[in-house]
């Protein structure tokens, strides 16, 4: 058995715990640059506001119902979701942080508790220790497990918990559940499935396995075993490599200069290079994309975005800012007001190069001086700050982004620290 934990509106959630006076209030947290809502309290998703809604749209049915706004406070996120999965790893034996606000834990040593009551004693005891509510969701595999957790959060007759031990429960739950929310059916998937009369988990369960493997290959194939109780999908302890490695900003303005993208890009890069190396990996590719507006009806739309590839992997910040520079100036257009700018590195490996990037003044170097350099950099900047050392192209704000209404860091920054007075 198989037990998925999920946090219910999880960047919400973590401002209550230290603000009690939101609790029954509508509730949204925003994406960088206050652009968008990425996270809603069950009282403002009750009001219609969808999520990814852009804030300009729904303005006034903001204001109208006094919604609380919140910049994104990631610090304090992801510093929460570390405890909360403390905690879970406290309580069960086996689990894998499948994301930020989600973990699966592997439940086959447990079979002679009552799940039910050990589900709800592992939803008590983090709402206690972090003041974070979870749904917990349990089925046979993987997938019935995210089931059960979409179970319990939508029907309340679960209350947050939803176990499906046995064949009936897993039918009637199947047989509950859209199959555009399945976990593995994508949008696509749903609307072929949809035009072909299948319509929930359960009728898709029902197909014959010769005839998924037709229509969606070997993704399709595992999602109809687990959904069968085949379990196909085990835990993974390990986290797979990244695949790639992404920074990319919205400006709080719009940018028109070349100078200005160059200071912004060249950061992106820096933070991308520093990435790298905390995964211990190396990268042979280099994405720089800008772009317009999509929205601005009154100015030109544009999107430039290119590719290069790095004469040998690296790792090394000097050589990746400057292919993203050298991209860069590939793709800029004049007379533009550009939005958002980014950088991707692909073809990551494990494997060392044979020989180091170009230095940052053109030379050549040793992988092993590079490395020291890099070291060098990183020990002095965990020490004293992101930012004390950089490059000359790198902003020295970093592209901070509009965050009018940032919440304090109550647990991770000693001025933000509550007080509590007697």
């Amino acid at each position: 058995m198989f037990a998925l934990i999920d946090c219910n509106n999880f960047y919400v959630s973590c401002e209550r715990a230290f603000n009690p006076g939101l609790h029954n209030r509508p509730v949204v947290v925003l994406s960088n640059n206050d652009g968008c809502i990425i996270s809603r309290s069950q009282e403002a998703k009750a009001l219609g506001l969808p999520m990814g809604a852009p804030v300009f749209k729904y303005k006034q049915l903001l204001e109208k119902h006094r919604v609380v706004l919140f910049s994104p406070n990631f610090a304090l996120y992801g510093d929460m979701s570390s405890r909360v999965m403390n905690t879970l790893g406290e309580l069960l034996p086996d689990i894998e942080i499948y994301s930020i606000d989600e973990a699966f834990a592997d439940l086959c040593g447990l079979g002679r508790y009552d799940l039910n009551r050990l589900a709800r004693t592992v939803r008590d005891t983090i709402k206690k220790n972090t003041g974070i509510p979870v749904s917990i969701g349990i089925g046979s595999t993987k997938t019935l497990a995210k089931v059960a957790n979409h179970l319990a959060k939508k029907n309340r007759r679960y209350h947050g918990v939803c176990v499906l031990d046995e064949e009936m429960a897993a039918v009637e739950a199947l047989q509950n559940v859209p199959i555009e929310n399945v976990w593995g059916i994508g949008r696509a998937y749903a609307r072929r499935l949809n035009a072909q009369g299948i319509h929930t988990a359960l009728d898709f369960a029902m197909q014959s396995s010769e005839w998924v493997r037709r229509q969606m290959h070997i993704t399709g194939a595992r999602v109809h075993h687990e959904l069968r109780g085949n379990s196909c999908l085990p835990l993974e302890q390990v986290r797979p490599a990244k695949k790639s490695i992404c920074t990319s900003r919205s400006f709080g303005r719009k940018v028109t200069d070349l100078e200005e993208l160059e200071n912004a890009v060249g950061s992106f890069a820096a933070k991308c290079a520093r990435k790298l190396r905390k995964e211990g990996l190396y990268a042979g590719l280099v994405t720089v994309f800008v772009h317009t507006d999509a929205f601005d009806k009154r100015g030109k739309y544009y999107r430039g975005s290119r590719t290069a590839a790095l004469p040998v992997v690296t790792q090394n910040t000097f050589g990746i800012v400057q292919y993203a520079l050298a991209i860069l100036h590939v793709i800029f257009r004049e007379g533009y007001a550009y939005q958002k700018a980014g950088v991707v590195l692909d073809g990551l490996t494990t494997a060392s190069p044979v020989s180091a990037s170009p230095s940052l003044f053109g030379e050549e170097s040793s992988d092993e001086d590079s490395k020291a350099v890099m070291k060098a950099l990183d020990e002095v900047n965990d020490r004293y700050g992101s930012g004390t050392l950089r490059l000359a192209i790198e902003s020295p704000t970093g592209w901070k982004q509009r965050m009018e209404k940032l919440s304090p860091r109550y647990t991770t920054r000693w001025e933000d620290i509550i007080e509590v007075k007697g």
